[in-house]
């Protein structure tokens, strides 16, 4: 069978709290996990929640990367979707669980985009 993309569902867990809750730390990270997965970052947007928590993307030419975190659970929540075969998810996801000092990482994909 043929598709149209991938997409990476990963779970940290036990992350650092203040990690978590820095908006400019987390913009970093993740352009610096679009830049290790050898995607083309084309934008990029950071949103700072009351009282904690950020989600943001960076839009790339493969398609995306999202995070939202949960400081109060010391939990990040990661999505890669590619529709690219030369992405390298694998180098994105171990320079965010290193970046984010989280204990635990759970990855999962799923096919997207059928083709028949």
């Amino acid at each position: 069978m043929k598709f149209l993309g991938k997409q990476y569902i990963i779970e940290m867990k036990e992350c650092n709290v203040k990690l978590l809750n820095d908006p400019e730390f987390i913009g970093k990270i993740m352009y610096e996990s679009a830049l290790k997965a050898n995607a083309t970052v084309v934008q990029q947007f950071f949103h700072q929640f009351s009282p904690f928590g950020v989600s943001g993307t960076i839009v790339i030419a493969e398609s995306h990367i999202n995070i939202h975190t949960w400081p109060e659970h010391k939990y990040a929540a990661i999505d890669i979707f590619t529709c690219s075969d030369s992405l390298n998810a694998e180098n994105a996801i171990n320079h965010l669980q290193k970046s984010l000092e989280a204990k635990q990482c759970n990855t999962s994909m799923i096919h997207r985009g059928e083709v028949l």
